[in-house]
């Protein structure tokens, strides 16, 4: 779930680099009240080999997101909590950010877009329309994007286990408002819940 949360947060805190210079499409992109694409995730990992996943995400300010994964992974945060569902082991679990974020500083920029800037620094990437945020306290990951026309559309890193993750997005737009229930979740009937108070 880490490299998941990874990947919401390098997302969900775009507002915090505005001060740091990054490409004009990530200025535009903190404008943006709301993205949708479809994405590739791989991974290669000295463990697992290599592995592909597909799916859609949808990104909204106030640290809310949906990412569906084509086989069977949701994850839905609506500002407050996330959580990750499990629809072939119908298993769910619920994450408070606040508490998160202890274990994943990167958590914070869902709470406080401005604390980005105090877990990472930003660097100009090798290309005119990448940079990096290098970590400023061990053990987070140095995240590497892309992006063209006000829109990312490639995002790279390291995660805990040494498997590099790309994750490319397909068509990213900022479409209309979405509907309500996108960042809530309904438990399936039989879901377990997983580390429950």
């Amino acid at each position: 779930m880490r490299h998941v949360m990874v990947l919401a947060t390098a997302l969900l805190g775009a507002q915090a680099l505005a001060a740091a210079e990054p490409p004009a499409w990530w200025k535009a992109f903190t404008g943006a009240p709301r993205m949708q694409a479809g994405f590739i995730q791989e991974s290669d990992s000295a463990v697992f080999g290599k592995l592909k996943r597909t799916g859609i995400l949808r990104l909204a300010k106030g640290g809310r997101l949906r990412v569906e994964y084509r086989k069977g992974l949701l994850l839905v945060a609506d500002g407050r909590k996330l959580i990750q569902y499990d629809a072939e082991a119908r298993t769910a679990q619920k994450v408070d950010l606040r508490s998160a974020s202890k274990d994943a500083p990167l958590l914070y920029v869902l709470l406080d877009p401005a604390a980005l800037d105090q877990v990472f620094t930003v660097k100009a990437g090798a290309a005119p329309d990448a940079f990096t945020l290098e970590p400023r306290k061990p053990g987070l990951p140095k995240v590497s994007l892309e992006g063209k026309g006000g829109m990312p559309l490639r995002i790279s890193w390291v995660d805990p286990t040494g498997a590099k993750q790309v994750l490319e997005f397909l068509s990213p737009h900022v479409p209309g408002p979405f509907d309500a229930a996108t960042f809530a979740f309904k438990a399936p009937a039989g879901t377990r819940w997983i580390n429950q108070p």
